[in-house]
């Protein structure tokens, strides 16, 4: 997976062989901005100018851009997944907030590999 970053905002690449273009959406927003381009130069321009457009769209809508996560998460896990996860960060003398954050950075780093 190819990932390009702007200004905060992030977006997924991917490549269209039928009509050889080079296609990406802004990630982790409702709002559905896509760009393309034939060419990689092209495409970060093209990015560059969604992210830019989102946000001035946004200041004559008088709407305020969503920008990235706040970072508070809440789900519910098995207890028993809850009391290892627990035990681990104990033994690697971290709080379970503290672990749990490296553990999910380093299987987000993984996927986006």
């Amino acid at each position: 997976m190819n990932v390009m970053n702007y200004n905060g905002y992030a977006a997924r690449i991917e490549f269209d062989a039928e009509d050889e273009i080079f296609f990406g959406n802004i990630a982790a927003i409702s709002d559905v901005i896509g760009f393309h381009a034939d060419t990689v130069e092209g495409l970060k321009t093209a990015f560059h100018e969604a992210v830019d457009d989102y946000i001035e769209t946004c200041r004559k809508l008088g709407k305020e851009p969503q920008k990235t996560y706040s970072g508070k998460m809440m789900f519910r896990v098995d207890p028993d997944v809850h009391a290892r996860a627990a035990r681990a960060a104990e033994l690697a003398g971290k709080s379970l907030n503290q672990w749990a954050e490296e553990v999910l950075a380093t299987a987000a780093d993984k996927s986006a590999a």
